[in-house]
């Protein structure tokens, strides 16, 4: 079985993490993709804004209707800093026989080298980096280039960052997440819709 794992905010999710995790599948050919919301990011200062479980359950309805995609909620269950290292020990103990591919943009490969173990986590999954339209990337030193494939994806310029700041505004998200996300944001009053 080759299972892929991406991990991240997904505050909110958007069609470019869902373009990133199709993209992967297909050319990986991956026998599932689990999204894994993490509780917070120990390398980024702010912490996400909606919590856990609201950031799971978009995840939920922005992946229904593909098989393939699933929600892992064990960094959110977990609390306190999601580390990969931790996650990929357990997925392998559960899964022994699996392949594990960690999926990232290409550049958050420049901060492997700063994560928790990045030896163990290179030990534990090939890393995929994914090039968003015509962003070079490049392995960084100390790095074993031969545990890292680079995926490229068609150019697509959306962030959680922008979709925050839109919704703090009152502009459309339409088009750039799922609609049951919007309406899940609407309903929550996330992001001050």
């Amino acid at each position: 079985m080759r299972i892929g794992l991406f991990g991240g905010t997904f505050d909110p999710i958007h069609l470019g993490h869902l373009l990133l995790a199709e993209v992967c599948r297909e050319e990986l050919e991956l026998d599932e993709v689990r999204f894994l919301p993490a509780a917070s990011n120990p390398l980024k200062e702010n912490g996400p804004i909606a919590d856990g479980p609201q950031r799971c359950e978009m995840v939920q309805f922005a992946i229904s209707g593909n098989p393939a995609f699933a929600v892992d909620r064990r960094e959110v269950k977990r609390g306190g800093p999601s580390f990969a290292v931790d996650t990929l020990a357990e997925v392998a103990a559960e899964n022994p026989d699996a392949e594990l591919f960690f999926l990232m943009g290409a550049d958050a490969l420049a901060d492997l080298p700063a994560w928790r173990e990045p030896g163990r986590v290179l030990d534990l999954a090939t890393i995929v980096a994914v090039n968003r339209g015509d962003v070079p990337a490049v392995v960084p030193p100390g790095i074993e280039s031969n545990r890292v494939r680079f995926v490229a994806m068609p150019a697509c310029d959306l962030s959680a960052t922008d979709l925050r700041r839109r919704a703090a505004e009152g502009l459309s998200l339409r088009y750039r997440t799922p609609a049951a996300v919007i309406a899940y944001l609407h309903d929550k009053y996330l992001y001050r819709i």
